[in-house]
């Protein structure tokens, strides 16, 4: 069983996605009033205001940028689109870098008619192809690996098993993984991996929310902590047993969150926050 409620907001990190209809600047300002420590920042907000810029709002308002959500997309049916996602990696690590972020958070990619074996082949190339450009800028790179539902379209990597793999192969500090509870609670083997990340020192990140039963929407009906299925607390717990002690970052993406009155959604995400994580 989890543990009993908590009252330590030192590690609350909210994710811009969480509040898909503000601005950076409302995330930012709200997420601190409420006691976050932490912004975990999507590309898709700095249109028009720049990383650099970005950083400083952010800094400003007396928050840490958590991490760059997001780059990956690796996998790819022709030579000239794999070409055309290194690059677009290498100007997000460029963003990281200006907005002061540690590193930036991978969905690796799956393209239909691209062979499993064969993306995660493409996966690893890339990040061996984009590291000196992440290791020069310091950077890091999070694999996060994404529930097997995705296999099909949008990653290879399915589990934190797998994206150990790829990061051994790869082989540098700077490659890591980025754990989200909701596409990893499942796995029996969790525990076991949780502990070998942390040995390895590849555990860059930690994401929360919750698992609806039933699911009505693949991409866009999570819950926010304890209203599903999965014991946060508890692989929470793992992490920080493996000496994990980042931020816990929640990150929701819910069409009937999203809808409601977002000052309170924030309040419920603050509260679920601290009864649940």
């Amino acid at each position: 069983m989890d543990t009993a409620p908590q009252k330590d907001l030192s590690r609350f990190c909210i994710h811009t996605m969480t509040h898909r209809q503000w601005t950076l600047e409302e995330c930012a300002r709200n997420y601190a009033a409420c006691g976050a420590k932490g912004i975990t920042v999507w590309r898709s907000t700095l249109a028009g205001l720049g990383a650099a810029a970005a950083g400083r709002l952010v800094r400003d308002l007396g928050l840490s940028v958590t991490s760059l959500c997001r780059g990956g997309f690796f996998v790819a049916d022709s030579p000239l689109r794999r070409k055309e996602a290194l690059d677009e990696n290498r100007r997000c690590i460029d963003e990281a870098a200006a907005i002061g972020a540690p590193h930036i958070v991978l969905v690796c990619g799956a393209v239909p008619g691209v062979g499993l074996s064969e993306a995660r082949l493409q996966i690893a190339e890339a990040l061996a192809a984009i590291l000196p450009h992440a290791e020069s800028s310091g950077v890091r790179l999070a694999v996060e690996p994404l529930h097997p539902m995705y296999a099909g379209d949008r990653s290879a990597v399915n589990t934190l098993g797998q994206a150990r793999a790829i990061c051994a192969e790869v082989g540098s500090p700077f490659v890591g993984v980025a754990l989200d509870v909701y596409h990893t609670w499942w796995d029996e083997r969790l525990e076991r991996e949780v502990g070998e990340c942390g040995r390895e020192g590849r555990l860059f990140a930690f994401h929360i929310s919750d698992w609806l039963t039933p699911t009505v929407d693949l991409l866009e009906d999570r819950g926010l902590m304890g209203e599903g299925c999965i014991p946060i607390r508890t692989i929470r717990g793992w992490a920080d047993a493996a000496g994990f002690g980042g931020m816990i970052e929640v990150e929701i993406f819910s069409r009937r969150l999203w809808a409601a009155d977002p000052h309170e959604y924030l309040e419920r995400i603050r509260s679920a926050y601290l009864a649940h994580a």
